[in-house]
């Protein structure tokens, strides 16, 4: 079977220190028919479910841990026997929203997990949070970025657990090497590439 990525909206809030928003998420779910991993689990356990299908899911692999990309992972991971994935720096976000439910295992930076015949290569890319992590699938030539890179630029570091300077060094270091033909697949609104955002970078830095 050929490896795929597929795609669903799901719409929630988010939630961090002391204010609530209305949010729009991506949930990207990369494999085949057989199996395949789901990125991110927002608002609706049953939106993503129906995304997967029959498929056997082989993991649930976390972005980071804000509200808005994990509040249905347990549910859903009871629901299709899937162990939830998250990097160990956002452990603190995590318990947040699930206090008395830890992740199943961790992500590290150059962990690689193999779907459908791909590889997924897990890229630690901090400063929207500090276990924020990319999720890069060559064979796809794409990148899942969560909240650290979007079309418009950098993610949100105004909040607890943030850094500016950091996630532009995660920008610079981790994503910009990447082939420029490399889709930018971010956890809110539209996609781009990695040679667009290229050409824009250091506008976006100058602009802070």
């Amino acid at each position: 079977m050929t490896a795929r990525i597929d795609h669903t909206v799901t719409s929630g809030t988010f939630s961090l220190d002391g204010g609530t928003y209305d949010v729009d998420n991506n949930v990207w779910v990369v494999g085949d028919d057989q199996e395949c991993v789901v990125i991110d689990a927002p608002h609706d356990a049953a939106a993503i479910r129906e995304l997967v299908g029959g498929r056997h899911v082989r993991a649930l692999l976390c972005t980071h841990a804000h509200d808005d990309h994990v509040r249905v992972a347990p549910a859903l991971a009871e629901q299709v026997g899937a162990p939830v994935l998250l990097h160990p720096e956002d452990q603190v976000l995590w318990d947040l929203t699930h206090p008395d439910r830890k992740p199943d295992g961790e992500l590290a930076d150059g962990q690689v997990f193999q779907v459908a015949g791909i590889e997924v290569r897990v890229l630690h890319t901090p400063g929207h949070a500090p276990g924020a992590v990319c999720l890069h699938v060559p064979a796809l030539a794409t990148v899942f970025t969560g909240d650290t890179l979007f079309a418009g630029g950098p993610g949100a570091t105004g909040r607890s657990y943030s850094d500016y300077d950091v996630i532009v060094s995660s920008i610079r270091d981790r994503l910009l090497p990447l082939p420029e033909e490399t889709e930018v697949r971010p956890g809110h609104g539209e996609s781009t590439t990695i040679g667009a955002v290229r050409s824009q970078f250091e506008e976006w830095v100058a602009r802070g």
